[in-house]
Protein backbone atom coordinates (compact mmCIF):
# COMPACT_ATOMS: atom_id res chain seq x y z
CA UNK A 1 0.00 0.00 0.00
CA UNK A 2 2.76 2.32 0.75
CA UNK A 3 3.64 1.75 -2.99
CA UNK A 4 0.31 2.09 -4.56
CA UNK A 5 0.42 -1.39 -5.70
CA UNK A 6 -2.81 -2.06 -3.46
CA UNK A 7 -4.71 0.41 -2.17
CA UNK A 8 -6.77 -0.16 1.48
CA UNK A 9 -10.17 -0.34 -0.80
CA UNK A 10 -9.21 -3.43 -2.82
CA UNK A 11 -7.70 -4.93 -0.15
CA UNK A 12 -10.77 -4.27 1.90
CA UNK A 13 -12.63 -5.95 -0.69
CA UNK A 14 -10.46 -8.76 -0.99
CA UNK A 15 -11.57 -10.07 2.18
CA UNK A 16 -15.51 -9.14 2.57
CA UNK A 17 -15.27 -11.25 -0.97
CA UNK A 18 -13.32 -14.12 0.53
CA UNK A 19 -15.65 -13.79 4.31
CA UNK A 20 -18.59 -14.16 1.57
CA UNK A 21 -17.15 -17.45 -0.11
CA UNK A 22 -15.77 -18.88 2.65
CA UNK A 23 -16.73 -18.24 6.20
CA UNK A 24 -19.34 -20.91 6.50
CA UNK A 25 -16.47 -23.19 6.47
CA UNK A 26 -14.93 -22.15 9.20
CA UNK A 27 -17.27 -19.58 11.64
CA UNK A 28 -15.13 -17.19 11.90
CA UNK A 29 -17.39 -13.78 12.22
CA UNK A 30 -20.51 -13.13 13.90
CA UNK A 31 -21.43 -9.58 11.96
CA UNK A 32 -19.68 -8.29 8.97
CA UNK A 33 -19.11 -4.63 8.84
CA UNK A 34 -18.87 -4.13 5.22
CA UNK A 35 -20.27 -0.67 4.99
CA UNK A 36 -18.70 0.41 7.74
CA UNK A 37 -15.42 -1.39 6.41
CA UNK A 38 -15.43 0.26 3.20
CA UNK A 39 -16.16 3.77 4.11
CA UNK A 40 -12.91 3.55 6.63
CA UNK A 41 -10.90 1.89 3.41
CA UNK A 42 -11.72 5.04 1.34
CA UNK A 43 -10.63 7.24 4.09
CA UNK A 44 -7.42 5.64 4.62
CA UNK A 45 -6.78 5.56 0.96
CA UNK A 46 -7.54 9.50 1.07
CA UNK A 47 -4.47 10.12 3.38
CA UNK A 48 -2.42 7.59 1.28
CA UNK A 49 -2.98 9.14 -2.00
CA UNK A 50 -2.64 12.47 -0.20
CA UNK A 51 0.57 11.12 1.20
CA UNK A 52 0.66 12.06 4.74
CA UNK A 53 2.41 10.43 7.53
CA UNK A 54 0.48 7.07 8.24
CA UNK A 55 0.93 3.93 10.60
CA UNK A 56 2.21 1.18 9.01
CA UNK A 57 -0.92 -0.28 9.77
CA UNK A 58 -3.10 2.16 7.51
CA UNK A 59 -4.86 0.29 5.28
CA UNK A 60 -4.61 -2.85 7.08
CA UNK A 61 -7.79 -5.24 7.90
CA UNK A 62 -7.90 -6.36 11.60
CA UNK A 63 -11.27 -7.66 13.00
CA UNK A 64 -12.50 -7.39 16.53
CA UNK A 65 -13.36 -10.00 18.93
CA UNK A 66 -16.66 -9.75 19.46
CA UNK A 67 -16.09 -9.55 23.83
CA UNK A 68 -14.92 -5.78 22.57
CA UNK A 69 -16.90 -2.75 22.60
CA UNK A 70 -17.19 -0.96 18.80
CA UNK A 71 -19.65 2.29 19.49
CA UNK A 72 -22.75 2.12 17.08
CA UNK A 73 -22.14 -2.01 16.64
CA UNK A 74 -23.86 -5.11 17.74
CA UNK A 75 -22.13 -6.99 20.08
CA UNK A 76 -23.44 -10.00 21.90
CA UNK A 77 -20.79 -11.37 23.88
CA UNK A 78 -20.71 -14.54 22.46
CA UNK A 79 -24.55 -14.87 23.87
CA UNK A 80 -28.42 -15.08 23.06
CA UNK A 81 -29.16 -12.98 25.99
CA UNK A 82 -27.50 -9.77 24.69
CA UNK A 83 -29.44 -10.08 21.16
CA UNK A 84 -30.16 -6.93 19.95
CA UNK A 85 -27.67 -4.69 22.39
CA UNK A 86 -25.52 -2.24 19.79
CA UNK A 87 -22.37 -0.98 21.76
CA UNK A 88 -22.70 2.35 23.33
CA UNK A 89 -18.99 3.34 22.90
CA UNK A 90 -15.60 2.18 21.85
CA UNK A 91 -13.14 0.15 23.81
CA UNK A 92 -10.17 2.20 24.25
CA UNK A 93 -8.35 -0.42 22.24
CA UNK A 94 -10.88 -0.37 19.10
CA UNK A 95 -9.67 3.25 19.48
CA UNK A 96 -5.98 2.77 19.26
CA UNK A 97 -6.90 0.54 16.45
CA UNK A 98 -8.69 3.10 14.47
CA UNK A 99 -6.64 5.93 15.03
CA UNK A 100 -3.68 3.39 13.25
CA UNK A 101 -6.20 3.42 10.26
CA UNK A 102 -6.68 -0.84 10.56
CA UNK A 103 -10.34 -1.33 8.88
CA UNK A 104 -12.96 -3.44 10.98
CA UNK A 105 -14.01 -6.40 8.79
CA UNK A 106 -16.34 -7.07 11.30
CA UNK A 107 -16.75 -8.87 14.79
CA UNK A 108 -15.44 -12.79 15.11
CA UNK A 109 -16.84 -15.63 16.86
CA UNK A 110 -16.57 -16.04 21.10
CA UNK A 111 -17.89 -18.72 23.10
CA UNK A 112 -20.47 -16.94 25.77
CA UNK A 113 -18.84 -14.22 27.83
CA UNK A 114 -15.75 -16.00 27.07
CA UNK A 115 -15.66 -18.17 29.29
CA UNK A 116 -14.81 -21.45 27.43
CA UNK A 117 -12.17 -22.64 25.45
CA UNK A 118 -13.73 -23.67 22.32
CA UNK A 119 -16.01 -21.55 20.35
CA UNK A 120 -19.56 -22.63 19.51
CA UNK A 121 -22.86 -20.85 20.48
CA UNK A 122 -26.23 -20.35 18.60
CA UNK A 123 -25.46 -17.26 17.53
CA UNK A 124 -23.33 -18.34 14.65
CA UNK A 125 -21.79 -21.82 13.01
CA UNK A 126 -18.66 -23.25 15.69
CA UNK A 127 -15.60 -21.39 15.01
CA UNK A 128 -13.59 -24.26 13.09
CA UNK A 129 -9.53 -25.01 12.54
CA UNK A 130 -9.45 -24.91 8.34
CA UNK A 131 -6.32 -27.47 8.76
CA UNK A 132 -9.60 -29.98 9.62
CA UNK A 133 -13.20 -28.14 9.61
CA UNK A 134 -14.51 -30.99 11.28
CA UNK A 135 -12.46 -29.80 14.57
CA UNK A 136 -12.82 -26.93 16.91
CA UNK A 137 -10.93 -23.42 16.53
CA UNK A 138 -10.73 -23.31 20.51
CA UNK A 139 -11.41 -19.96 22.26
CA UNK A 140 -12.08 -17.85 23.52
CA UNK A 141 -10.87 -16.32 20.10
CA UNK A 142 -11.64 -19.01 18.41
CA UNK A 143 -13.54 -16.77 15.64
CA UNK A 144 -10.28 -14.55 15.12
CA UNK A 145 -7.58 -17.53 14.82
CA UNK A 146 -10.25 -19.08 12.28
CA UNK A 147 -10.41 -15.66 10.20
CA UNK A 148 -6.73 -15.60 10.11
CA UNK A 149 -5.58 -19.33 9.62
CA UNK A 150 -8.23 -19.46 6.68
CA UNK A 151 -7.05 -16.15 5.18
CA UNK A 152 -10.51 -14.31 6.15
CA UNK A 153 -8.19 -11.44 7.96
CA UNK A 154 -4.29 -10.95 7.55
CA UNK A 155 -4.27 -10.47 11.56
CA UNK A 156 -6.74 -10.63 14.09
CA UNK A 157 -7.34 -8.57 17.73
CA UNK A 158 -8.22 -11.23 20.08
CA UNK A 159 -8.08 -11.31 24.30
CA UNK A 160 -6.55 -13.78 26.89
CA UNK A 161 -7.46 -14.58 30.05
CA UNK A 162 -7.37 -17.96 30.89
CA UNK A 163 -5.46 -19.19 27.28
CA UNK A 164 -7.62 -17.31 25.06
CA UNK A 165 -5.10 -16.45 22.70
CA UNK A 166 -2.87 -19.03 22.70
CA UNK A 167 -5.20 -21.90 22.93
CA UNK A 168 -7.01 -20.86 19.33
CA UNK A 169 -3.25 -20.07 18.03
CA UNK A 170 -2.50 -23.37 18.97
CA UNK A 171 -4.76 -25.49 17.28
CA UNK A 172 -5.11 -22.76 14.05
CA UNK A 173 -1.18 -22.96 13.36
CA UNK A 174 -0.66 -19.15 14.15
CA UNK A 175 1.84 -16.82 16.29
CA UNK A 176 -0.81 -15.07 19.42
CA UNK A 177 0.93 -13.22 21.71
CA UNK A 178 -0.84 -12.81 25.57
CA UNK A 179 1.25 -9.36 26.70
CA UNK A 180 2.20 -8.65 29.97
CA UNK A 181 -0.57 -7.98 32.59
CA UNK A 182 -1.00 -3.78 32.36
CA UNK A 183 0.42 -3.45 28.80
CA UNK A 184 -3.28 -2.77 27.39
CA UNK A 185 -6.08 -0.91 28.68
CA UNK A 186 -9.30 -2.43 28.90
CA UNK A 187 -10.99 1.39 29.69
CA UNK A 188 -13.40 2.14 29.92
CA UNK A 189 -16.06 0.17 30.58
CA UNK A 190 -13.80 -3.41 31.40
CA UNK A 191 -12.55 -3.83 35.14
CA UNK A 192 -9.11 -5.15 35.15
CA UNK A 193 -9.64 -6.63 38.53
CA UNK A 194 -7.60 -9.73 39.20
CA UNK A 195 -5.69 -9.13 36.32
CA UNK A 196 -6.07 -12.37 34.44
CA UNK A 197 -7.50 -11.19 30.39
CA UNK A 198 -5.37 -8.75 28.31
CA UNK A 199 -6.00 -7.70 24.68
CA UNK A 200 -3.43 -9.70 22.16
CA UNK A 201 -2.43 -10.01 18.60
CA UNK A 202 -3.04 -13.30 16.58
CA UNK A 203 -0.75 -13.35 13.38
CA UNK A 204 0.65 -15.12 10.91
CA UNK A 205 4.42 -13.81 11.55
CA UNK A 206 5.96 -12.46 14.64
CA UNK A 207 6.78 -9.16 12.50
CA UNK A 208 2.54 -8.74 12.60
CA UNK A 209 2.10 -9.22 16.03
CA UNK A 210 5.02 -6.94 17.09
CA UNK A 211 3.57 -4.22 15.10
CA UNK A 212 -0.16 -4.45 16.25
CA UNK A 213 1.22 -5.06 20.16
CA UNK A 214 3.01 -1.54 19.20
CA UNK A 215 -0.32 0.12 18.48
CA UNK A 216 -2.54 -1.87 20.97
CA UNK A 217 -0.28 -0.88 24.14
CA UNK A 218 -1.34 1.71 26.17
CA UNK A 219 -2.42 3.40 29.46
CA UNK A 220 -5.86 4.63 30.57
CA UNK A 221 -5.90 6.90 34.16
CA UNK A 222 -7.76 4.42 36.48
CA UNK A 223 -6.19 1.45 35.57
CA UNK A 224 -4.63 -0.70 38.01
CA UNK A 225 -2.13 -2.63 36.39
CA UNK A 226 0.92 -0.89 34.19
CA UNK A 227 3.41 -2.70 32.37
CA UNK A 228 7.09 -0.95 32.01
CA UNK A 229 7.86 0.46 28.45
CA UNK A 230 9.89 -1.99 25.85
CA UNK A 231 13.21 -1.27 26.71
CA UNK A 232 14.18 -0.57 23.10
CA UNK A 233 10.90 2.24 22.82
CA UNK A 234 8.61 -0.41 20.68
CA UNK A 235 8.39 -4.01 20.03
CA UNK A 236 8.40 -4.28 16.16
CA UNK A 237 12.42 -3.31 16.61
CA UNK A 238 12.82 -6.97 18.76
CA UNK A 239 11.89 -8.33 15.60
CA UNK A 240 14.95 -10.15 13.83
CA UNK A 241 17.20 -8.70 16.84
CA UNK A 242 20.24 -11.45 17.75
CA UNK A 243 18.52 -12.76 21.32
CA UNK A 244 21.77 -13.78 22.72
CA UNK A 245 22.35 -17.09 24.23
CA UNK A 246 18.81 -17.50 26.35
CA UNK A 247 18.84 -19.89 29.58
CA UNK A 248 15.08 -21.43 28.35
CA UNK A 249 13.66 -23.72 31.27
CA UNK A 250 11.11 -26.68 30.31
CA UNK A 251 8.39 -29.07 31.68
CA UNK A 252 5.51 -30.40 30.53
CA UNK A 253 3.48 -31.44 33.74
CA UNK A 254 0.37 -30.15 33.64
CA UNK A 255 -0.80 -28.83 36.91
CA UNK A 256 -4.50 -30.36 36.77
CA UNK A 257 -4.25 -33.89 38.28
CA UNK A 258 -5.17 -36.61 36.28
CA UNK A 259 -4.35 -34.63 32.60
CA UNK A 260 -2.41 -37.15 30.17
CA UNK A 261 -0.63 -34.93 27.84
CA UNK A 262 -0.94 -36.48 24.21
CA UNK A 263 1.97 -38.28 22.53
CA UNK A 264 1.96 -35.81 19.45
CA UNK A 265 2.06 -32.47 21.76
CA UNK A 266 4.76 -34.17 24.00
CA UNK A 267 6.81 -34.71 20.69
CA UNK A 268 6.24 -31.09 19.53
CA UNK A 269 7.56 -29.74 22.99
CA UNK A 270 10.55 -32.20 22.40
CA UNK A 271 11.00 -30.96 18.86
CA UNK A 272 10.81 -27.30 19.81
CA UNK A 273 13.32 -27.94 22.67
CA UNK A 274 15.87 -29.18 20.18
CA UNK A 275 15.32 -26.58 17.87
CA UNK A 276 16.35 -23.92 21.02
CA UNK A 277 19.41 -25.94 21.69
CA UNK A 278 20.08 -25.91 17.90
CA UNK A 279 19.75 -21.91 17.98
CA UNK A 280 22.35 -22.27 20.76
CA UNK A 281 20.76 -21.81 23.64
CA UNK A 282 20.85 -23.92 26.84
CA UNK A 283 17.56 -25.70 27.62
CA UNK A 284 16.47 -26.61 30.87
CA UNK A 285 14.42 -29.24 32.82
CA UNK A 286 12.85 -27.89 36.06
CA UNK A 287 10.11 -28.73 38.06
CA UNK A 288 6.69 -27.17 37.44
CA UNK A 289 6.66 -23.49 39.31
CA UNK A 290 3.08 -24.06 39.64
CA UNK A 291 1.09 -27.14 41.10
CA UNK A 292 -1.89 -28.41 41.36
CA UNK A 293 -2.81 -26.38 45.07
CA UNK A 294 -3.63 -23.39 42.87
CA UNK A 295 -6.42 -24.91 40.29
CA UNK A 296 -8.93 -24.69 42.92
CA UNK A 297 -8.09 -21.19 43.47
CA UNK A 298 -8.38 -20.45 40.19
CA UNK A 299 -11.71 -22.41 39.57
CA UNK A 300 -13.51 -19.87 42.25
CA UNK A 301 -12.10 -16.99 40.09
CA UNK A 302 -13.25 -17.78 37.27
CA UNK A 303 -16.79 -19.15 39.34
CA UNK A 304 -16.79 -15.39 40.18
CA UNK A 305 -16.00 -13.81 37.34
CA UNK A 306 -18.75 -15.57 34.70
CA UNK A 307 -21.50 -13.51 36.86
CA UNK A 308 -19.62 -10.24 35.41
CA UNK A 309 -22.19 -9.88 33.06
CA UNK A 310 -25.26 -8.64 33.95
CA UNK A 311 -28.25 -11.00 32.51
CA UNK A 312 -31.96 -9.74 32.51
CA UNK A 313 -34.01 -11.93 34.49
CA UNK A 314 -36.48 -13.13 31.39
CA UNK A 315 -33.26 -13.88 30.15
CA UNK A 316 -31.48 -15.97 31.99
CA UNK A 317 -33.05 -19.52 29.94
CA UNK A 318 -30.92 -18.29 27.29
CA UNK A 319 -28.03 -18.87 28.75
CA UNK A 320 -25.73 -22.14 27.51
CA UNK A 321 -25.65 -25.04 30.03
CA UNK A 322 -22.53 -24.53 30.94
CA UNK A 323 -22.42 -21.11 31.76
CA UNK A 324 -25.54 -20.87 33.89
CA UNK A 325 -23.76 -23.61 35.50
CA UNK A 326 -20.53 -21.67 36.29
CA UNK A 327 -23.12 -18.49 37.22
CA UNK A 328 -24.98 -20.56 40.04
CA UNK A 329 -21.45 -21.64 41.80
CA UNK A 330 -20.11 -17.93 41.05
CA UNK A 331 -22.97 -16.26 42.69
CA UNK A 332 -23.07 -19.31 45.87
CA UNK A 333 -19.43 -17.89 46.11
CA UNK A 334 -18.74 -16.10 49.29
CA UNK A 335 -16.47 -12.58 48.87
CA UNK A 336 -14.02 -14.20 51.89
CA UNK A 337 -13.32 -17.18 49.56
CA UNK A 338 -12.83 -14.92 46.46
CA UNK A 339 -10.25 -12.90 48.03
CA UNK A 340 -8.34 -15.57 49.95
CA UNK A 341 -8.75 -17.45 46.43
CA UNK A 342 -6.60 -14.29 45.18
CA UNK A 343 -4.48 -14.06 47.42
CA UNK A 344 -3.76 -17.92 47.33
CA UNK A 345 -3.11 -16.90 43.45
CA UNK A 346 -1.07 -13.95 44.40
CA UNK A 347 1.16 -16.44 46.95
CA UNK A 348 1.79 -18.88 44.42
CA UNK A 349 2.55 -16.17 41.66
CA UNK A 350 5.35 -14.94 44.24
CA UNK A 351 6.85 -18.58 44.73
CA UNK A 352 6.53 -19.44 40.62
CA UNK A 353 8.32 -16.43 39.73
CA UNK A 354 11.39 -17.04 42.04
CA UNK A 355 11.56 -20.63 40.66
CA UNK A 356 11.61 -18.81 37.10
CA UNK A 357 13.01 -15.52 36.91
CA UNK A 358 16.82 -17.10 36.51
CA UNK A 359 15.43 -17.72 33.31
CA UNK A 360 15.05 -15.69 30.02
CA UNK A 361 11.81 -17.72 28.92
CA UNK A 362 10.08 -21.39 29.89
CA UNK A 363 9.00 -23.64 27.36
CA UNK A 364 6.06 -25.68 28.04
CA UNK A 365 2.88 -27.30 25.69
CA UNK A 366 0.58 -25.33 24.69
CA UNK A 367 -2.52 -27.16 25.10
CA UNK A 368 -2.76 -31.00 25.91
CA UNK A 369 -4.15 -32.53 23.00
CA UNK A 370 -4.26 -32.00 19.41
CA UNK A 371 -7.45 -29.78 18.15
CA UNK A 372 -10.73 -31.52 19.70
CA UNK A 373 -13.54 -32.46 17.26
CA UNK A 374 -16.56 -29.74 16.85
CA UNK A 375 -19.20 -30.87 19.84
CA UNK A 376 -16.46 -32.87 21.98
CA UNK A 377 -16.50 -30.76 24.89
CA UNK A 378 -20.15 -30.97 25.40
CA UNK A 379 -20.44 -34.38 24.30
CA UNK A 380 -21.01 -35.40 28.09
CA UNK A 381 -23.48 -35.61 30.60
CA UNK A 382 -23.18 -32.80 32.15
CA UNK A 383 -21.33 -29.04 32.43
CA UNK A 384 -19.49 -30.23 35.32
CA UNK A 385 -17.66 -33.02 33.09
CA UNK A 386 -17.00 -30.27 30.10
CA UNK A 387 -15.79 -28.04 32.36
CA UNK A 388 -13.21 -30.85 33.35
CA UNK A 389 -12.41 -31.60 29.96
CA UNK A 390 -11.70 -27.73 29.56
CA UNK A 391 -9.51 -27.43 32.31
CA UNK A 392 -7.58 -30.84 31.06
CA UNK A 393 -7.54 -29.26 27.79
CA UNK A 394 -6.12 -26.02 28.55
CA UNK A 395 -4.22 -26.82 31.70
CA UNK A 396 -0.83 -24.79 31.07
CA UNK A 397 -1.87 -21.71 29.62
CA UNK A 398 -3.78 -19.96 32.57
CA UNK A 399 -0.90 -20.55 34.82
CA UNK A 400 0.71 -17.35 33.15
CA UNK A 401 -2.57 -15.31 33.47
CA UNK A 402 -2.08 -15.45 37.10
CA UNK A 403 1.30 -14.36 37.42
CA UNK A 404 0.87 -11.62 34.49
CA UNK A 405 3.99 -12.39 32.63
CA UNK A 406 4.01 -12.76 28.74
CA UNK A 407 3.43 -15.83 26.84
CA UNK A 408 3.49 -16.61 23.42
CA UNK A 409 2.35 -20.09 21.13
CA UNK A 410 4.66 -21.15 18.38
CA UNK A 411 2.90 -22.77 15.37
CA UNK A 412 6.00 -25.03 15.28
CA UNK A 413 4.88 -28.58 14.97
CA UNK A 414 2.15 -30.37 12.94
CA UNK A 415 1.03 -33.87 13.44
CA UNK A 416 1.40 -36.99 10.58
CA UNK A 417 -2.53 -36.41 9.52
CA UNK A 418 -1.78 -32.50 9.12
CA UNK A 419 -2.99 -31.48 12.87
CA UNK A 420 -1.22 -28.01 14.15
CA UNK A 421 0.06 -28.18 17.63
CA UNK A 422 1.71 -25.09 19.20
CA UNK A 423 4.19 -24.70 22.36
CA UNK A 424 4.26 -22.24 24.40
CA UNK A 425 7.32 -19.81 25.78
CA UNK A 426 6.80 -17.85 28.78
CA UNK A 427 8.83 -14.69 29.46
CA UNK A 428 10.09 -12.54 32.67
CA UNK A 429 7.26 -10.23 33.28
CA UNK A 430 7.37 -7.31 31.28
CA UNK A 431 9.63 -8.73 28.92
CA UNK A 432 7.74 -9.00 25.53
CA UNK A 433 10.82 -8.12 23.81
CA UNK A 434 12.72 -11.15 24.92
CA UNK A 435 9.68 -13.66 23.35
CA UNK A 436 9.51 -11.65 20.06
CA UNK A 437 13.49 -11.56 19.65
CA UNK A 438 13.82 -15.43 20.35
CA UNK A 439 10.25 -16.14 18.07
CA UNK A 440 11.42 -13.99 15.35
CA UNK A 441 14.92 -16.39 15.18
CA UNK A 442 13.06 -19.84 15.38
CA UNK A 443 10.65 -18.02 12.38
CA UNK A 444 13.80 -17.08 10.38
CA UNK A 445 14.82 -21.25 11.17
CA UNK A 446 11.90 -22.01 9.47
CA UNK A 447 12.58 -20.40 6.28
CA UNK A 448 10.50 -17.01 7.35
CA UNK A 449 6.88 -16.77 7.88
CA UNK A 450 7.01 -20.44 9.86
CA UNK A 451 7.60 -21.76 6.24
CA UNK A 452 4.68 -20.34 4.43
CA UNK A 453 2.33 -23.27 5.59
CA UNK A 454 -0.99 -22.52 4.47
CA UNK A 455 -4.52 -25.01 4.89
CA UNK A 456 -6.35 -26.50 2.19
CA UNK A 457 -9.19 -23.68 2.77
CA UNK A 458 -7.10 -21.09 2.17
Amino acid sequence: MRRREISPVELTEHYLDRIDRLDAQVGAYVTVTAELALEQAHKAEARVLAGEDVSPLAGVPIPIKDLNLVKGVPIHFGSATYEGFVAPVDDSLVERLRDAGTIMLGKTATPEFGLPCYTETPLSPPSRTPWDPSRSAGGSSGGAAAAVAAGLAPAAQGSDGAGSIRIPASVCGLFGLKPTRGRISSAPIVPDLAGLATNGPITRTVADAAALLDVMAHHNPGDLYHAPEPELGSFGAYVGRDPGRLRIARYAEPPVPGTVVHPEVLAAYEHASAELAALGHEVVDIAPPFGPEIVPQFVTLWYAFSCMHPVEPDRQDRLRPLTAWLRERGFATPAPDFLQAQSALQLATRFGLLATDPYDAVLTPTVTQPPRPIGWFEDVDDPEETFERMKRFAAFPAMYNVSGQPAVSLPLHWSPDGLPIGVMLAGRFGDEGTLISVSSQLEAARGGFWGERRPAAW
